[in-house]
């Protein structure tokens, strides 16, 4: 990768990055949920790539807005 970009390009890769991993954590929970209970071992490495991709994306929501998921956790506590 030789391209020069600005920075808004590489918030736009960011945000297009972090909206394709939530799809990707969305369909691997869904997946997860309905292997249960024909395949427990898919449903064990569906959850498994599930948890891979919501810890890609907490990384990307971070570098987006920082401070984000503190502020979505104590929301969530109370």
């Amino acid at each position: 990768m030789t391209d020069v970009v600005d920075a808004d390009e590489l918030l736009r890769r960011i945000r297009r990055g972090k909206d394709w991993t939530a799809d990707q954590e969305r369909a691997w929970r869904e997946r997860a949920q309905s292997l249960t209970a024909t395949d427990p071992e898919g449903a064990r490495e569906a959850s498994v790539r599930a948890g891979a991709y919501e810890a890609v994306l907490g990384v990307l929501e971070e570098i987006v807005d920082p401070g984000a998921a503190e502020r979505r956790e104590v929301k969530q506590v109370t």
